[in-house]
């Protein structure tokens, strides 16, 4: 436009320079669009000397203007600058993919492209941000601008301070930022909307305070991290960043350690990584204190760090300092839910219930909920669709540490001792609803929770297993032997439906060491036998059934405690069976059934027969084996036998797959086939899935198959395969899955 007036005056470079006062130089950078916004003195003073007037006049000034904001909002500020990235930065590829989609991602009308990104403290959340942003920054021609929020601060960033800081790095002059929130952040959403814009809001504190900051549609976009939910914003794309897998976690230390790593050795890189929990924090720390003290062994390192009662202290490495990290979130909590999370470190078991945390908080239920929403919010907890919320590791060992610091000793002892005596009254509630004789409890604690049928009862041991058997643990070391023994004598019921825990042989030896203490010779042999049964168990170790049922049986018979030198001796006829000693072992059971008949207990009389029958099949007596089922069967059935009902419930199912195995044997496949179906589908009602179960689907999948009925057959192998994998018995899983796709 200036080149376009100065030639219709017929005026060089110089002349208009000279007429104007105007350098030279300076009309050549704004003819050549070097200089597109000059001041409004010198378009003045070069308009007076082109002797332009009217509306001509005003468009020179007017595109001067113009360009003048132009400059002011684009001229590089240096503010709000990214950070560096790592150069060891490891993992999180699907992460980074999750946020490079955003740049192409669409917006719908009014509502920005926002991506949220949260987790716990020490994931790594500002250090994969920082990485995300360089790596889509040629995405972003117009900028990216990086704003720490501070929302684990006392004093977080407001939303107008964060807004002027925007504005500023978008070029946009102090004197033209609007004064109020309102007039800030409209002016900052109408920038994003035509510009290339990446904004990654670090740390954010709250919906309020990043609201005002999230673009409005356009191409702007803003990259969020918090660790907090922040549910309550709209619209955003959520990504939760959990801990990095152990690979993940082996390689950064690797990568951080650099030179000296192939000198610390696998294993010990592994352990370590394993003991950091996958926090990129804590794998930072302890890589930073292994390359400043060359002469650190990595092992020894790894070996101190196995001691929880000092592990939380060796994660410090100059200004980095873990506990530093949880201390931040743990400062934003109001003082109901900090006194909860430090009180729930005494929890044994890896997670728990909102009632447990009641518990040990002191508080109702619906105030433990409100401060569990808090820890989770957080991070300092995570929760699942369960109803069930744990700690990580590390955060665990934090909560310890509050508590001991913060409560005195015999609070922290009466905390315990509530905690425990809690746990081993509900393991003994739910354990006994399978105990004939109780069943649902008449009067049960008021503190309990309410168990209204046998299935929550067996669901509520089984997903509180570690918390029960911890807290079993906890009163031993305490000399509450009378609470230990009751707790393990009500599992005995519970333990035939989950024969495959891994927990059975601890529980037991627990009793029987209470029962020791507590000088009852015939609980200490009741335990005993009821150990020889755990190692009855497939895979079944005979040796150890016959130690334990000798053991028992010695102390039953100082007790003069007949049932026990019975079960003494019916598991030791296991033992014998399982090695194959068939006559001693009919002998040993027939000695039981003896006894049993004597004191008139026909539940065990019933299964000391079924065990010579056992025998008779290992020897390929089948015929005879089958009468004795057969007699059994109508013993199980007969209501006037004097069993006990449930007790014949329970075996039922398993004289049914017996005499369907028999049948097996004696070529009578179409009964077997019938047999084994109803034993299996009774054991489904029992809810009862363990090596019996998957025994007789193998044998049945077989017998079908010899019918020439070959779908089912595969059905019921591959059930097999399943109900053998849950119980850990991977080689018969294996043989099963692969005779499941068999072709016929």
């Amino acid at each position: 436009m200036l080149r376009g007036h100065r030639r219709a005056a017929r005026l060089t470079l110089e002349q208009l320079a000279e007429a104007s006062g105007v350098s030279a130089r300076t009309l050549s950078d704004m003819e050549r669009g070097r200089s597109r916004g000059p001041q409004h003195r010198t378009v003045t003073a070069l308009a007076d000397a082109l002797a332009l007037e009217g509306d001509v006049r005003e468009q020179l000034l007017e595109s001067a203007r113009e360009g003048r904001l132009r400059d002011h909002w684009t001229r590089p500020t240096g503010l709000c600058e990214l950070p560096r990235s790592v150069g060891d930065f490891t993992g999180r590829a699907a992460e980074l993919v999750w946020v490079s989609e955003l740049v192409y991602a669409e917006s719908s009308p009014g509502v920005g492209v926002v991506g949220l990104v949260t987790g716990a403290a020490g994931l790594g959340k500002t250090t994969f941000a920082v990485r995300a942003a360089h790596s889509v920054r040629p995405s972003f021609p117009d900028g990216v601008f990086f704003l720490d929020l501070l929302g684990m601060s006392q004093r977080p960033l407001g939303a107008d301070e964060a807004l002027q800081l925007l504005l500023r790095a978008l070029g946009v002059a102090d004197r033209q930022i609007p004064a109020g929130i309102e007039g800030r952040a409209s002016l900052y959403r109408s920038l994003l909307r035509d510009k290339r814009v990446l904004v990654v809001l670090d740390s954010a504190a709250s919906e309020q305070q990043v609201r005002p900051l999230l673009p409005g549609g356009g191409a702007g976009r803003a990259l969020v991290t918090t660790r907090r939910l922040l549910s309550g914003l709209e619209g955003v794309r959520r990504l939760i960043l959990g801990p990095l897998p152990l690979q993940e976690s082996t390689e950064l230390l690797a990568g951080i350690l650099g030179e000296r790593s192939a000198s610390d050795g696998e294993s010990a890189l592994t352990r370590l990584s394993e003991l950091c929990g996958g926090l990129p924090l804590a794998l930072r720390i302890i890589g930073n204190r292994l390359v400043s003290r060359p002469g650190w062994d990595a092992t020894e390192l790894a070996a101190r760090l196995a001691d929880e009662e000092r592990r939380l202290e060796q994660f410090r490495a100059g200004d980095l300092k873990i506990a530093n990290a949880f201390g931040m979130s743990y400062e934003q909590l109001d003082a109901s839910a900090r006194r909860m999370f430090r009180r729930l470190a005494v929890v044994p078991g890896q997670d728990f219930d909102v009632d447990l945390a009641a518990v040990a908080a002191g508080v109702t239920n619906e105030d433990a909920w409100e401060a569990l929403d808090d820890l989770v919010d957080l991070g300092l907890l995570h929760d699942s669709a369960a109803g069930r919320y744990r700690f990580h590791d590390l955060v665990r060992l934090f909560a310890r540490d509050r508590l001991h610091k913060e409560e005195a000793a015999t609070e922290r002892e009466s905390l315990t001792e509530r905690v425990t005596s809690w746990l081993l009254r509900m393991a003994i509630l739910s354990g006994r609803w399978y105990e004939p004789g109780y069943g649902r409890p008449d009067r049960p604690d008021p503190d309990l929770t309410v168990l209204s049928s046998a299935e929550e009862a067996d669901w509520w041991l089984r997903v509180n297993a570690d918390n029960w058997l911890g807290a079993m643990r906890a009163a031993a070391s305490s000399s509450r032997h009378a609470l230990v023994l009751d707790c393990a004598e009500s599992m005995h019921w519970f333990s035939e439906r989950w024969a495959h825990s891994p927990h059975w042989q601890e529980v037991f030896t627990q009793g029987a060491e209470a029962a020791a203490a507590l000088g009852d010779l015939t609980q200490q042999a009741t335990q005993l036998n009821y150990l020889a049964w755990v190692h009855s168990v497939p895979p079944s170790d005979p040796e150890a059934v016959l130690r334990h049922a000798a053991e028992a049986l010695e102390l039953a018979t100082r007790a003069d405690a007949t049932a026990q030198i019975a079960w003494a001796h019916e598991y030791t006829s296991s033992a014998l069976l399982l090695l194959g000693r068939l006559q001693e072992a009919v002998a040993s059971s027939s000695r039981a059934a003896e006894m049993f008949k004597t004191i008139g207990d026909i539940d065990s009389y019933v299964q000391s027969h079924a065990h010579i029958a056992n025998c008779l099949v290992d020897e390929g007596r089948y015929t005879e084996a089958l009468e004795r089922y057969l007699g059994l069967l109508a013993l199980l059935d007969d209501p006037g036998s004097g069993m006990t009902p449930s007790v014949a419930a329970h075996c039922r199912p398993v004289a049914l797959i017996r005499i369907g195995h028999c049948l097996g044997h004696l070529d009578r496949r179409a009964e077997a086939i019938t047999t084994l179906s109803e034993g299996v589908d009774l054991l489904d009602t029992l809810q009862m899935s363990d090596y019996r179960q998957a025994g007789a689907l193998e044998t049945l999948a077989a017998l079908l198959a010899g019918e020439g009925r070959t779908d089912e057959s595969h059905r019921a192998y591959a059930r097999a395969a399943q109900v053998f994998e849950a119980i850990g018995d991977t080689e018969a899983s294996s043989r099963c899955g692969a005779l499941a796709t068999v072709a016929p």
